[in-house]
């Protein structure tokens, strides 16, 4: 397989394929954030219910300044934090991804494996995310591919090369054990929406083709990263 090939396989199939869930993402969201929600809650109500039954009353739900789709759970400082559209709204969209991100923090409270993992391989995973690329082409400089006389490259830059595939390794690894963790809120977040009665039937169908697009974009983003590793470790590897 030449370059070119390997290029477009590895980098622009899984770039279209992102783009095409994040606009899966959005269009779900956007239909299910003008479903008004029976219960006339907001997802801010919705994410202090949930806490509250599962006895996590000392977690606030807090507003996210950090603008649309911004919502997420922060481990470090054992917080909800909801995007304006979700915290404020009274949508079946607002109420199933504030139940998600309540489902995270049951995972904390509950030490979930998987979320435990996560945190483990956060700390290499953000390190390598920042690093890894500069240490790659540090390596090729120091000529890591091949000498000047075209033998065999330097130790050094191989090294280096090889510490630099390593680390994205991490990053995809992360990628990777991130998904149980969305799934898991997801389920968690459906099941206790139904049991608390804060959705019906038809409203339950909306929560979860939103949190199925919403979990999609994982799955996009893992298989562009395991596809970007592929590339780099067939490009610069095992020279």
């Amino acid at each position: 397989m030449n370059n070119l090939s390997l290029y477009l396989i590895c980098f622009i199939l899984p770039l279209v394929i992102g783009l095409a869930v994040q606009g899966w993402l959005k269009s779900t969201f956007a239909r299910n954030s003008q479903r008004a929600i029976s219960t006339g809650k907001t997802g801010a109500e919705v994410a202090r219910e949930i806490l509250d039954r599962n006895g996590l009353s000392n977690v606030p739900v807090q507003a996210s300044k950090a603008g649309p789709l911004s919502d997420h759970y922060d481990p470090r400082g054992r917080t909800v934090n909801l995007s304006d559209a979700v915290f404020r709204g009274r949508s079946v969209a607002a109420t199933a991804v504030a139940a998600h991100e309540v489902g995270h923090a049951v995972q904390h409270a509950k030490s979930y494996v998987p979320m435990t993992l996560r945190s483990a391989v956060w700390p290499l995973a953000a390190f390598g995310s920042q690093a890894w690329f500069f240490i790659l082409i540090i390596g090729v400089v120091m000529g890591g591919l091949t000498d000047i006389s075209g033998g065999a490259g330097s130790s050094t830059g191989r090294l280096l090369i090889t510490a630099a595939l390593i680390l994205f390794a991490a990053v995809v690894l992360f990628q990777f054990v991130t998904l149980p963790v969305e799934f898991n809120a997801s389920r968690r977040a459906a099941t206790q929406l139904r049991e608390m009665g804060l959705v019906t039937d038809a409203e339950a169908a909306g929560v979860r083709q939103t949190l199925t697009a919403a979990a999609m974009t994982y799955v996009a983003g893992a298989l562009a990263a395991l596809a970007q590793l592929l590339y780099f470790v067939l490009r610069f590897g095992g020279r």
